[in-house]
């Protein structure tokens, strides 16, 4: 897999919509990281990093949904919210995790 296939592709404006409806309620109402990833998983989904960006990530199947950026909550503004994410590199050097 090349990094670029870690990343999720273009969304096209129904999905983008769709997701936005979904996962806004819960960045918007995520008082830290811990309580973001707590309220994510209740629905399904977990919190990845790669190459810089925020995921949200289906936990059946593993793959990454959007970034954050997709949904209009950009890892920027959540950090601006939350504090910097505490976060421990994979070897591989483009993906992290919560420490």
């Amino acid at each position: 897999m090349t990094e670029d296939a870690a990343l999720p592709g273009k969304l096209d404006c129904e999905t983008r919509a769709q997701l936005s409806h979904a996962l806004r309620p819960i960045l918007d109402t995520a008082t830290d990281w811990a309580s973001l990833g707590t309220l994510l998983k209740a629905r399904g989904y977990v919190i990845a990093f790669r190459r810089g960006r925020l995921l949200v990530v289906d936990t059946f199947t593993g793959q990454a949904l959007c970034t954050g950026s997709d949904v209009d909550r950009p890892l920027a503004s959540l950090a601006r919210r939350f504090g910097r994410p505490r976060l421990r590199a994979a070897p591989d050097g483009s993906t992290a995790a919560f420490a």
